[in-house]
């Protein structure tokens, strides 16, 4: 610790995780280790092979594979510090490691609620504006969105962070959770940190629910238009469809909405930390196999690619 006049300034802080099952971390660590790179070769695989496969570079595939590329880097951020609390207990952190952890943790999610919007409002052009799509939803508009929700993020988390590392932190240094958050880090501070509470409320409370609306909105009228095909499959295999993506999209938002969506931020952090493996193990799993591995097209592109790879051998 760094003595700054008559306070004590913290330098690093201590991450909890979970104390209450550390008893079995060395089997949460083979579980979480397995499911991590379930996600991590998934989506891999998914980014590979939309630039492996030309006819996979269409709008769709390209918000996918970026997507895929986003939940690599958001899982990377979280996950290998939590295996090493499970195989060894509560880790420390430095400060400035604390704030970059905080930094890519949010600007990545903010970026993916961005892309979530810009991927059904796609969808919802496909379907319901067919004649249009093409026309509207240029590759050069693509780069454009995803630069757009990109910016997005690390703008808004840039202001966050900012104001985080202006606080004093001179009490406690434990952490409870297993990453540096904005909540759990500020309810450290001993600096007033009122402001900094609703700034984070109220941008979590805009991007979420701008973010949900948009979803909803688009799912809505893609409904609507399903329901006016002609033939019972189509209906059938095009609501199979919609019902994953809605059940992965309501365990991301939920958790998120239960995590962020509060002014209190103090009175729920203990469970914050398991509403948080919802969106940083268990949705990077589920989506590889969601949104593109049930595909007959990215599953036919997957094929040729591994009959491919089998011939060069």
């Amino acid at each position: 610790m760094m003595k700054m006049g008559n306070e004590t300034n913290i330098e690093e802080f201590i991450l909890e995780g979970f104390p209450a099952v550390q008893h079995l971390g060395k089997l949460f660590f083979v579980v979480f280790l397995l499911l991590y790179l379930v996600s991590i070769i998934g989506n891999t695989i998914i980014v590979m092979i939309m630039w492996l496969d030309h006819r996979l570079q269409i709008p769709m595939y390209l918000f996918l594979s970026g997507f895929s590329f986003l939940e690599c880097c958001f899982t990377t951020s979280v996950i290998p510090k939590l295996l090493t609390i499970f195989l060894s207990g509560m880790q420390t952190i430095s400060f400035a490691a604390c704030l970059t952890q905080t930094f890519v943790f949010i600007s990545l999610g903010v970026t993916g609620f961005f892309l979530i919007a810009v991927m059904s409002v796609d969808r919802y052009l496909a379907i319901c504006n067919p004649l249009h799509y093409p026309s509207i939803m240029t590759m050069k508009i693509c780069f454009l969105l995803i630069l757009f929700c990109c910016s997005m993020g690390i703008l808004v988390t840039t202001i966050l962070v900012v104001k985080v590392s202006q606080l004093s932190f001179c009490g406690s240094n434990i952490i409870k959770h297993f990453l540096c958050d904005l909540g759990p880090l500020t309810q450290l501070s001993c600096s007033d940190t009122s402001f900094i509470e609703s700034l984070a409320f109220f941008l979590a409370l805009f991007i979420i629910l701008s973010s949900l609306t948009v979803t909803m909105i688009c799912y809505i009228n893609i409904t609507i238009t399903i329901l006016h095909l002609p033939s019972a499959k189509e209906r059938q295999k095009a609501f199979s469809t919609c019902s994953s993506h809605l059940i992965v999209l309501s365990l991301i938002y939920g958790s998120c909405i239960f995590i962020y969506i509060k002014p209190n931020q103090a009175n729920k952090l203990d469970t914050n930390r398991e509403a948080a493996l919802m969106n940083t193990v268990v949705t990077p799993v589920l989506n590889p196999f969601i949104y593109t591995l049930r595909n007959k097209q990215f599953k036919l592109a997957l094929k040729d690619v591994i009959y491919k790879v089998k011939l060069f051998r």
